[in-house]
């Protein structure tokens, strides 16, 4: 199939883009069925705002307990909730014991 380049309008902020035909082929390349409805950069500027990852699968940040090391007694950070007679190691102690 030949693409050929379209103009399209962004629906966040109205201004004229150009969608490419190398684009439209990798959209469809890639399976994705609707053209973009976001300009180059309200798409980037969207991508910044979710964490840069895909729509709703930005992370939130992963809670962090501290605790000492079974095995060396260095103060580390873990994240889980140590629970009391099990043991944690930090990186360097759990890389070794793996």
């Amino acid at each position: 199939m030949e693409f050929q380049d379209k103009e399209l309008s962004c629906k966040e902020c109205g201004v004229a883009f150009t969608f490419s035909a190398s684009e439209q082929a990798f959209y469809a390349e890639k399976g994705f069925q609707n053209d973009p409805s976001r300009c180059p950069d309200c798409r980037a500027a969207r991508k910044r705002q979710n964490g840069g990852g895909r729509m709703g699968t930005s992370r939130p940040q992963r809670e962090m307990f501290d605790a000492t090391c079974s095995a060396c007694g260095v103060t580390t950070q873990v994240p889980f909730r140590p629970t009391a007679g099990k043991p944690v190691y930090c990186r360097d102690c759990f890389q070794a014991n793996r």
